[in-house]
């Protein structure tokens, strides 16, 4: 029996490696760019940490402004399966200087826990936490400064992609159903879910077809050992007894024609419906797209729109 320490115990392409003796190697998504101004927008962002024992951080950004109003607040959650990236993640970073400058808006972008070092749901609690921190600056005596000054939160939106859409959703669900601000309030107007990593047991669609289904349940079961299936309610939004409770009136969902998630992303609309949720949403699909590729190729045309639809989406603009 080979007893070497870099036998493997599982690994998942492009994601993580495993080893027997417990070791974890992530294959991606550890690069990361620090904080600062963004020279090409003028955007300035800043790490905050806002509860040391866990560590939990977020990545504060902030627009150029002259604007004697307050401005929206963007709360964002990056992808990456539940397992790699992270707020300070060089495609994140870069894509919400862009968000920052183009919508004019402030935003908060979680570093949550990931797994399976930590496994689901601490990036669920992670978030909620995230959420009460920003609800403690209502009043305008909140610990952070460029919130208290810069943002409206009578104007927040939740946005995320791949697994921070599913995040996103479940946070607007908390919201709907209790009040995780605490003794503030997050005014939350609506959530855009940009390519959500949905799955369930039963295959839709394309899915079918596709050879590479087999890896979202093993990946799934890595950053949620226990989890039920893939028709948990944290993966699944069809399974959810609480779907109905979406504490925000609008919603904006993004898929891409060749991505594995698309007929997921396409089914949500029809699961609020049938689950009573009466609010607004759109559903736009970018043909002969991929997985969140306006993260890897922003400039061009299609992730240029997509960016601009949610910036109008931010500021309630058509």
């Amino acid at each position: 029996m080979d007893s070497s320490p870099d036998q493997i115990e599982a690994e998942i392409p492009m994601f993580i490696r495993v080893y027997k003796d417990g070791r974890i190697e992530k294959l991606s998504g550890t690069n990361t760019v620090p904080a600062g101004i963004d020279p090409a927008s003028g955007v300035q962002s800043k790490d905050v940490v806002i509860q040391p024992d866990t560590p939990l951080s977020v990545r504060l950004y902030k627009p150029q402004t002259t604007a004697a109003q307050k401005l929206p607040l963007l709360i964002y959650f990056h992808g990456g399966a539940f397992i790699i990236e992270s707020a300070a993640s060089p495609v994140y970073h870069n894509f919400l200087n862009l968000i920052a400058a183009e919508s004019n808006a402030v935003v908060v972008s979680v570093d949550y826990r990931t797994a399976p070092e930590h496994p689901v749901p601490a990036c669920f609690d992670d978030s909620r936490e995230a959420i009460k921190w920003v609800a403690a600056h209502t009043a305008g005596n909140g610990p952070e400064a460029w919130i208290n000054e810069f943002a409206d939160l009578g104007n927040v939106y939740f946005a995320g992609d791949s697994a921070g859409g599913t995040i996103a959703h479940h946070m607007a669900i908390r919201v709907g159903s209790e009040n995780p601000g605490g003794n503030g309030k997050v005014n939350l107007k609506g959530i855009a879910l940009l390519h959500p990593y949905f799955w369930g047991e039963e295959r839709v669609g394309s899915e079918a077809d596709n050879p590479f289904c087999a890896l979202i349940p093993d990946l799934w079961k890595l950053a949620c050992p226990g989890t039920s299936g893939a028709d948990d309610p944290w993966i699944n939004p069809d399974k959810d007894p609480k779907v109905s409770g979406l504490g925000c009136s609008r919603v904006l969902v993004y898929v891409a024609e060749l991505d594995i998630l698309k007929d997921r992303g396409l089914q949500y609309k029809g699961i609020l419906g049938k689950n009573g949720w009466t609010g607004d949403v759109e559903v736009i699909e970018d043909k002969g797209e991929n997985h969140v590729y306006f993260l890897f190729n922003p400039s061009v045309e299609s992730a240029c729109t997509l960016r601009t639809r949610v910036c109008n989406f931010i500021n309630n603009r058509a």
